[in-house]
């Protein structure tokens, strides 16, 4: 029996990564791989399936084609608004899929899929054949679902809903407003990314405002939705942190905006009208604009799948994970993508090689930070019941009411060292 080093075992993993890393050269012609999967879109989903695709099996060709460089993760860029992280500390590159892993990464865009022909065109002139495909674009606004609210007056109502330059611009802004002034949030109607994100927001800008606007300034949360995750526990927060500065208006209290005004700097729901120093609009949402292009999106503006291995209802041969897709009670958040996309490598390997799908299982965790060094967080746990995703009764949970400050620092703690490992699990 031979025995192999970890030392040896490292050496040969690199070799193989090489190796896979040449078999994209155009004059190398060494590897012949037993089926090619195309993967669109390089976030929580896209990027994981790439790695766990190559892990699953060495022998399947994985192209990773991603417009951007470099990833910036929208969890935690909340964090942006109260200096207490940097945009550095959210941004990766792809070197580690590149050269480990040997996925093939193609910083380019998706512009066309031809489902019978089975390709992808991208903006670069290139056409590519595919055996299997998964698409994992992420969100798209509704642009025109509020009136006067486009990508030209998110300029001066920034969404920041995506980490980047509109997260800089909203930080921009709250540091400039005067003393007194009212900071409006705008919270779009489910389904959306993130469900906690625009209540963690709220909580860090009164952060924000309480340190250096001297307690005068004021939030208002304008909603679509009369209810929402972690709804007691960041009323709580706020009380505790921020008492008397932050106000939510449901939708049944006149709460859903209908139309922005960017010269007044107002919105406008539907008995009233109201103005705000600095107003941060976050849209209604639905798939990724190639999701759409492609006819992967039903009615809804989602994509329904088959909850078991996320191939495409409308479409054979593609599969749909993350935010853009359809799956049961899961949340459109950074885990629910990577652990999505762990299920379909494991379905399409088994798709490729003629074996039965395994049997999945889901998690997900959203981790909230509504004040620094104030944590909360709400788990879930699913299994495949018939056809349908489904909640594990008695499995996940949310925060308790009754934590001690201690306990919040601890969850607090937990978001950050949630962020590192599940950042280091997809990028490094």
């Amino acid at each position: 029996m031979t025995h192999i080093t970890r030392r040896d075992f490292v050496k040969y993993l690199a070799g193989t990564a090489g190796l896979g890393s040449a078999a994209y050269s155009p004059l190398s012609h060494a590897v012949k791989y037993q089926a090619r999967v195309i993967i669109i879109g390089g976030g929580y989903g896209g990027a994981t399936v790439a790695k766990y695709m190559r892990l699953a099996n060495p022998h399947v060709e994985v192209i990773l084609i991603e417009k951007k460089q470099q990833y910036t993760s929208c969890a935690l860029s909340n964090e942006i608004l109260t200096r207490e992280r940097t945009m550095d500390s959210l941004t990766f590159n792809y070197d580690g899929l590149k050269n480990f892993y040997g996925v093939r990464v193609m910083h380019d865009e998706a512009t066309e899929i031809e489902p019978v022909k089975k390709q992808v065109v991208t903006r670069g002139g290139q056409t590519l054949d595919y055996d299997r495909l998964v698409v994992s674009p992420g969100v798209a606004f509704r642009w025109d679902a509020i009136e006067g609210y486009n990508k030209a007056a998110s300029k001066v109502m920034p969404h920041a809903w995506f980490a980047g330059e509109q997260t800089l611009l909203l930080r921009r802004q709250l540091e400039a407003m005067d003393d007194g002034g009212r900071v409006i949030i705008v919270a779009p109607p489910n389904p959306y990314k993130c469900p906690p994100g625009p209540y963690e927001r709220a909580g860090l800008i009164a952060h924000h405002l309480k340190h250096h606007k001297k307690d005068k300034s004021k939030i208002q949360i304008f909603d679509a939705k009369d209810k929402f995750a972690k709804k007691a526990l960041f009323e709580q927060a706020w009380e505790q942190h921020y008492p008397g500065m932050i106000q939510w208006i449901s939708a049944s209290n006149d709460g859903k905006v209908q139309a922005v005004d960017t010269k007044k700097l107002a919105v406008i729901t539907e008995f009233d009208e109201h103005k705000g120093a600095v107003i941060n609009v976050i849209p209604p949402q639905k798939a990724g604009l190639i999701a759409e292009q492609a006819g992967l999106a039903d009615e809804s503006g989602w994509c329904p799948v088959n909850q078991r291995t996320f191939e495409s209802r409308i479409h054979q041969d593609i599969h749909v994970i993350g935010d853009a897709c359809i799956a049961g009670p899961m949340p459109k958040s950074a885990y629910s993508a990577n652990t999505q996309a762990k299920v379909c490598a494991a379905a399409i390997d088994a798709l490729i090689s003629g074996s039965p799908t395994p049997e999945p299982s889901y998690v997900n965790t959203c981790y909230s930070i509504p004040a620094p060094g104030h944590g909360i967080s709400v788990a879930g746990v699913y299994r495949l019941e018939g056809e349908k995703i489904v909640a594990v009764k008695g499995a996940g949970g949310v925060s308790p009411l009754d934590a001690s400050e201690w306990e919040r620092k601890i969850e607090a703690a937990y978001a950050r060292s949630w962020f590192k490992n599940i950042t280091s699990d997809i990028f490094l």
